[in-house]
């Protein structure tokens, strides 16, 4: 994932009425209303935020209908782990580089 991506993405799960809705999402696709009814705003504001979430690539849709059914987007999910992964370990090998630094300098 490149940064401008994670940027974003971690930039659309910034709002916390988005990360609800990814929340929502982990348990299945679901459609705008339902989505709403589940969240303290309103049918317009949630199909705002999924537009955010799906320009970032964390979130999907299937038309189905005369309505769209919203999921997580597995490629999404997989570049933010990954993402996660490679800041963890450089911050990891850090550490036990200073740990191995202060060993040595001990008599």
């Amino acid at each position: 994932m490149s940064n401008q991506s994670a940027e974003r993405a971690f930039d659309a799960l910034g709002d916390p009425m988005r990360r609800r809705i990814i929340e929502r999402l982990s348990d299945g696709p679901r459609p705008v209303g339902e989505l709403a009814d589940a969240l303290p705003i309103g049918r317009p504001a949630v199909s705002k935020h999924l537009r955010v979430l799906t320009n970032a690539g964390l979130v999907e849709y299937t038309p189905r209908g005369t309505r769209n059914l919203y999921a997580l987007a597995p490629e999404g999910q997989r570049h933010l782990q990954q993402w996660l992964i490679s800041m963890w370990d450089d911050t990891l090998q850090s550490f036990a580089t200073y740990v191995d630094s202060v060993e040595k300098e001990q008599p």
